[in-house]
């Protein structure tokens, strides 16, 4: 077997002061509210930002958006790429100070895996053998192709070799889970004072609708090089209530800058402004299993075609957004995203190519109204009565905002009958453009429009087991042009990581994944 150990160093933190003279208190904003702290059901990033801190996975994110090995020490891959043998860490402790076991992770992935969970994630192991069955409910989740020979050794068999696969498994659906917490408490194991966990910290308390708060957790392998003595996770939609909340000394870190206010904030605090890429996108999102959208990509196409994206980075979100004409952004390792033909033309001949095509779609100028829902927030907000506008003026399309919390959208996307157009968007688990694209495959838990293509779908399958770094590109450029053409999702701009770090936080590191782990960050005074 290959030793991999050498090419994927532990993870340390960096930056953080040799010692503390008092309790360090980070106060860190998160945006909306986490829907859930079970580690195979949560799909947001506020979720999935808290749940980092909590726990540890066999690899983690390191600065510079590469995998690096975590909750293992060591790694050994087979010369086909298809058997990955994981050495947990001698020292790696749950926070009740029993030891992390290689059962730990078998029960978690057959958790992932098991069609009860309902897991969102659960394509994430697609390429893990029986994943794809297991799903289907075509197999048991005892059947993954996973196991674990002794407590410390954890070995996942592949059906083909998938490059990605050592950071894939740095996510949050990955994680292990205390099978004896999940035993004795199945529906509320994610609750403060019940909640078992791995990594630098333990949830303690969670104050709906305001804050959570997380201790440092002393039996973590590293707590050595842990220097804060707790985090307190703010969640706030209204991001210039965050903003204020910053500027009066009671958050550390922001999620976001207001639109209105990054012009200020850039002008007067510069040196505490971290603005950098992020692999994310913002799009909108057309229900495929009901009228008007099923069935009809002329009308997608259409309502696309007439949105100026570059009016909206301009204009509404003004924080150096980039227009969307497709789903993975620049910047992705080895690919280079297929822009449709009408990205570069003038806006007047996109109208006028798009009002063909509603005449093709069998609806008149004028005569059709559409809902679109969004979640609250201020620039959500904006960003829905621009488009709304754009529709109206070249399409004489009418169209009805309906805001809600975060929460309730995600309830109504989920249910197929309660959306016609949604607001959403997709931040890359990992550095690659098949993070982004898997989400659209048929069957995957957050292909939020439904879409379903055969073509498409195959695209993937043979750009996953492709042994060729140009080859699998090339199928994944045909998919997502494929994907484009049937306009199941509208891109409208790829994402700048924006946030106000305060100058008493030490350790922060931009980078492209925009994963900052709390564990390597301290607080001077």
């Amino acid at each position: 077997m290959l030793a991999a150990a050498g090419l994927y160093a532990a993870w340390r933190p960096q930056g953080a002061p040799a010692g503390a003279a008092q309790p360090q208190v980070l106060r860190r904003g998160i945006g909306a509210e986490p829907e859930t702290l079970d580690p195979q059901r949560a799909r947001s990033e506020a979720a999935l930002t808290v749940l980092r801190d909590l726990y540890e996975g066999l690899t983690a994110i390191g600065a510079d958006g590469k995998p690096r090995l975590a909750a293992a020490d060591r790694v050994e891959v087979s010369p086909d790429g298809r058997i990955y043998t994981f050495h947990l860490r001698p020292m790696a402790r749950w926070s009740n100070g029993a030891p992390v076991l290689a059962a730990d992770f078998v029960a978690a992935w057959r958790r992932l895996e098991d069609p009860k969970t309902a897991s969102q994630y659960a394509g994430l192991l697609d390429a893990v053998t029986n994943a794809a069955a297991i799903e289907r409910g075509a197999a048991s989740p005892d059947t993954l192709g996973i196991k674990a020979p002794d407590a410390a050794t954890f070995i996942v068999e592949l059906d083909h070799a998938a490059p990605d696969f050592l950071a894939i498994v740095s996510h949050p659906a990955t994680f292990p889970i205390d099978a004896a917490s999940v035993a004795a408490h199945p529906h509320g194991f994610a609750k403060p004072g019940v909640l078992v966990s791995n990594g630098a910290f333990v949830l303690t308390s969670w104050q709906f609708g305001s804050h959570l708060v997380a201790k440092r957790n002393h039996f973590y392998w590293n707590d050595a090089a842990t220097r804060l003595s707790r985090v307190e996770y703010f969640t706030m939609n209204d991001s210039a209530a965050e903003l204020r909340a910053y500027r009066a000394g009671d958050l550390d870190i922001t999620s976001t800058i207001p639109p209105d206010a990054y012009a200020w904030v850039e002008a007067h605090l510069p040196h505490q402004l971290h603005v950098a890429p992020e692999l994310a996108v913002y799009y909108l999102g057309f229900n495929l299993t009901r009228a008007p959208f099923a069935h009809n990509p002329a009308l997608r196409s259409a309502l696309s075609m007439v949105i100026d994206r570059r009016r909206l980075v301009e204009s509404v979100t003004g924080g150096g957004e980039r227009p969307a004409y497709t789903f993975v952004p620049p910047g992705i390792d080895g690919y280079s995203p297929p822009l449709p033909a009408y990205a570069h033309w003038p806006i007047q001949e996109r109208i006028a190519r798009a009002r063909q095509l509603l005449r093709a779609a069998h609806l008149n100028h004028g005569s059709l109204e559409v809902e679109l829902r969004y979640n609250t927030g201020e620039l959500h907000e904006r960003i829905a009565v621009a488009v709304a506008s754009m529709w109206k003026s070249a399409l004489g399309v009418d169209t009805r905002l309906h805001a809600e919390e975060f929460k309730a959208l995600l309830q109504d996307i989920n249910r197929a009958d309660a959306t016609e157009v949604f607001r959403a968007s997709w931040i890359g688990d990992y550095n690659d453009a098949y993070s982004f694209l898997q989400v659209l495959q048929t069957g995957f838990g957050i292909n939020l429009p439904r879409y379903s293509n055969p073509l498409y779908d195959d695209l993937l399958r043979r750009a996953d087991a492709a042994g060729d770094a140009a080859h699998r590109a090339a199928l994944m450029a045909q998919a997502e042009r494929t994907m484009l053409r049937d306009q199941p999702i509208v891109p409208l701009y790829f994402y700048v990581a924006k946030h106000l770090v305060s100058p008493a936080v030490r350790g922060w590191r931009d980078n492209i994944m925009d994963v900052v782990y709390d564990k390597g960050l301290a607080k001077v005074p």
